[in-house]
């Protein structure tokens, strides 16, 4: 009796892991459909601010599910025109002052975007964090007035992902994204991004604004404003070409 009063606990507690599992997965799917769409457009502003100086850049974006990213920089006239391109596993950067078209390699996408906090994966989301990391929730928290899930994100074996490991709080009715911490393979904190000024999106409610912070450099951080924002338009997977990279307005 007494063993298989043991295999039935140890039982229950197999499937209590495994829905919370569940339920962390779902949680993390929910808040990357509130914040991605089937589709979406926008128009943000990114400030970059540095002890000695600040930058702005703004742009345009459009995505498709997780295989497609296009943005389209507007400003400053030096930059203006530059396309960065995210399709399936590839990317690209298009820059007309040159003429050139360059593939941006698997190894770069740690590297920062445009000399922000933000990495190349930030910002086209190579990685997915539904299909790529494995979930568990490991507590909540009051972020920002909201109560939120902790939840740990684990890459998964054979990923190919820039994070050894994201923690994530998010708001557990809403399910906006209002904190995430990114980790290195060594389990060092690199980046701290933070999310705020809730906003009426088309139909729905999203932060506005996101706070991206580097764990070791004292006075740096990076802004980044959404002014506008579209989802669940019709956009065809030929809008996300290299031949479009070099059109797109």
């Amino acid at each position: 009796m007494k063993i298989k009063h043991l295999i039935s606990v140890i039982f229950i507690i197999l499937l209590t892991i495994q829905a919370h599992s569940q339920d962390a997965t779902t949680i993390v799917q929910k808040a990357n459909d509130l914040a991605m769409g089937k589709t979406s457009s926008g128009t943000m502003t990114m400030t970059i601010e540095r002890p000695s100086w600040t930058r702005s850049v703004s742009m345009k974006s459009w995505s498709k599910g997780t295989d497609y990213y296009l943005i389209l920089i507007t400003e400053p006239a030096r930059d203006k025109g530059q396309v960065f391109l995210k399709r399936l596993t590839d990317m690209w950067n298009y820059m007309p002052a040159i003429g050139r078209m360059i593939k941006i390699p698997p190894s770069m996408m740690s590297q920062s975007w445009m000399g922000s906090d933000f990495t190349n994966n930030d910002l086209v989301k190579m990685n997915s964090l539904v299909e790529d990391y494995t979930h568990k929730i490991i507590g909540g928290e009051n972020i920002g007035g909201y109560d939120c899930y902790k939840i740990e994100l684990i890459p998964k074996a054979n990923a190919a992902v820039v994070w050894g490991k994201i923690v994530m709080w998010i708001a557990k009715n809403e399910f906006y994204e209002l904190k995430s911490e990114f980790f290195d393979e060594d389990m060092k904190l690199v980046n701290t991004q933070t999310a705020d000024d809730i906003r009426q999106f088309g139909d729905r409610k999203l932060p506005a604004r996101m706070e991206m912070v580097p764990a070791d450099k004292e006075g740096n951080k990076t802004i980044l404003q959404m002014e506008d924002m579209r989802f669940n338009m019709d956009l065809p997977d030929s809008f996300f070409s290299q031949q479009n990279m070099e059109k797109v307005k």
